[in-house]
């Protein structure tokens, strides 16, 4: 019995590990739904059209905002360039000490949309800096995005946050988005490379189906 119990120890936390995208998968699926059944106060619709690509980093807790610190885990997608729908999600990391957001709230969402492919050949890169290597905005909250500026026209991601239920389009300049393997093992049984993840024919896990279905209903590329 009890190398049976120290054998069953041993992969409780394995198993941790794996369930763990998954519930964060849900986590940004979640995000995705409240955000867009606002219209007046959420990402205006017709830029979720015209995105490239999507990053969801749900639920960044207010403890993790230290110098050097990691910031959270999460989500990008991108568009099929075959049919117009969204790719398989691959993992994705946030990090940096001049992120800006909103630290008095008890947690943080981000999301970003990537407006065209020379930014998404960028995002798709092993590593990103936001604002040194890609011009980044804060986005433009409500209904249309007719307020477009000149930083929002020649802008190549778009950036918000959403804090203590307060919406708003946020700065990450400084700020490091890389791809995280570990995460893709755990959902797709091997270390894919996140770019290999979105620009191929990679099956979704089943975790990934309401995130996919949200993305098709709030964007006419998809089918929504």
């Amino acid at each position: 019995m009890r190398p049976l119990l120290v054998l069953a120890l041993a992969c409780t936390p394995l198993l941790g590990a794996t369930k763990e995208p998954e519930r964060r998968l849900e986590e940004s699926a979640a995000v995705l739904s409240e955000i867009m059944s606002t219209p007046d106060k959420g990402i205006p619709r017709d830029l979720l059209e015209k995105a490239n690509c999507l990053v969801i980093v749900p639920a960044l807790k207010k403890g993790a905002f230290v110098v050097g610190g990691q910031y959270g885990k999460g989500f990008l997608s991108c568009r099929n360039r075959n049919d117009g729908g969204w790719s398989a999600p691959g993992a994705v990391r946030m990090e940096g000490a001049s992120v800006g957001f909103q630290i008095g709230g008890s947690e943080t969402d981000l999301i970003m949309l990537v407006m065209n492919q020379r930014g998404a050949d960028k995002l798709l890169s092993s590593e990103l800096t936001l604002g040194a290597e890609s011009e980044i905005a804060a986005g433009p909250v409500g209904r249309s995005a007719t307020a477009e500026t000149d930083a929002l026209m020649r802008a190549e991601i778009m950036a918000w946050s959403r804090s203590r239920g307060v919406f708003a389009g946020i700065a990450l300049k400084g700020s490091t988005l890389r791809q995280d393997l570990d995460d893709n093992e755990a959902l797709y049984g091997k270390k894919l490379e996140s770019r290999d993840i979105v620009t191929s024919d990679v099956a979704p896990p089943p975790a990934a189906t309401r995130l996919l279905e949200l993305l098709s209903r709030y964007s006419s590329h998809g089918g929504g």
